[in-house]
């Protein structure tokens, strides 16, 4: 039995994942970590590298750096090399660009992750599009976005978060294909893409949010509800259909003075009377929490995997393959330079083209 160290406890990576209809997010988690940590190890056996994530933090926001401080202990437990760049407040916006760069540029960096959020005087768009295509372990680079939004395309990488969501539904047993879901908020970290995810799984999925009239009646005819919109217990238990799953992303802390902090953390769905009707369903906290930094790793297990194989292939090649294996920037996006030759053709024809037209109009002006 493989174990995985968890915050509070040793986690059983073969402990059942569901109590009931209450999914163990923490044992899902652990059991593709296992498998993570697997992954690794045979790259490392195999080309004598493992993946590498850097995390660029911005500022002194105590949340952020605990985020950080997680993933590096993630990474440490799987054998994924950890990088790190803390910069204070005060950087420009050139300064944490410039340090993306140099992360895209470090060929052991498999994958770069910028802890949102930026200070205010920052662009965050900017800083998240200067991240190379093929290190966006976060899923978050625009081009990946639109690759998710088109049917028949597969981005390189999925956001975290909503990975993680259809991934306890699929380690569940929970079908997509066919059934209604509601998602509940649009957020561009979790509600939109997870409603893509369920989109191009054959799902009939609905989008709830503020100006959502009658809600209750949508959210009843559901048999998969994703709950992403960070207002503790708006979805009553009432709710939800019988044996329709229950996927609950809020974490919003709710007053309690017998706690030691003066407070505790509730989902967006009101847990102990909706556990009465789901059939499965993921509590506050250890449901979807231990998820996200999960998929965080498996994203970057998966771009060690395509990069340390190319790099392989292309080692044993002539100097133009290993040309084209190294990458580059065209128009603002990180590509491989064989990409960047592609579209350099395209340009060179279209110019040509377009001159081409100019010189047959001069002709015909002049005769």
């Amino acid at each position: 039995t493989q174990l995985h160290k968890g915050k509070d406890a040793m986690v059983d990576a073969e402990a059942p994942l569901m109590t009931g209809p209450v999914i163990d997010g923490k044992a899902v988690a652990a059991r593709i970590r296992a498998e993570i940590a697997a992954g690794v190890a045979e790259l490392s056996s195999k080309y004598k590298r493992v993946p590498g994530l850097a995390v660029v933090c911005v500022g002194e926001r105590k949340d952020s750096q605990t985020y950080v401080r997680m993933k590096k202990k993630a990474c440490e437990e799987v054998g994924i090399i950890s990088f790190g760049a803390d910069l204070p407040d005060t950087a420009t916006q050139e300064e944490v660009l410039e340090v993306v760069r140099r992360f895209n540029d470090n060929p052991d960096v498999h994958g770069i992750l910028v802890q949102l959020p930026l200070p205010k005087h920052i662009d965050e768009q900017a800083v998240l599009s200067a991240v190379s295509l093929e290190k966006d372990v976060d899923g978050f680079h625009p081009l990946n976005v639109g690759q998710l939004t088109m049917k028949g395309r597969q981005p390189l990488f999925v956001p975290c978060t909503p990975l993680g969501c259809i991934e306890l539904l699929d380690r569940c047993g929970v079908a997509i294909a066919g059934k209604r879901a509601v998602v509940v908020g649009r957020s561009n970290i979790v509600g939109m893409p997870v409603a893509l995810l369920l989109n191009h799984r054959d799902a009939t999925v609905t989008i709830c949010h503020s100006r959502t009239k009658d809600m209750e009646s949508i959210v009843r005819e559901a048999d998969i509800v994703i709950a992403a919109c960070g207002q503790a217990n708006m979805l009553k238990g009432s709710w939800i259909k019988a044996g329709a799953a229950v996927i609950d992303v809020g974490t919003n802390p709710v007053a309690d003075p017998t706690k030691k902090s003066g407070f505790r953390l509730a989902g967006d769905v009101e847990f102990e009377e909706a556990v009465k009707h789901a059939g499965a369903i993921t509590p506050v906290p250890g449901g979807v929490g231990p998820m996200t930094i999960t998929m965080l790793l498996r994203n970057t297990l998966e771009s060690g995997k395509r990069t340390l194989a190319a790099e392989a292939a292309t080692s044993k090649g002539n100097p133009l393959q290993r040309l084209v294996a190294r990458s580059t920037t065209v128009l603002g996006v990180r590509t491989s330079a064989w990409s960047s030759i592609l579209l350099g053709t395209f340009f060179l024809g279209a110019l040509l083209r377009e001159g081409s037209c100019l010189v047959r109009r001069a002709a015909r002006s002049r005769s």
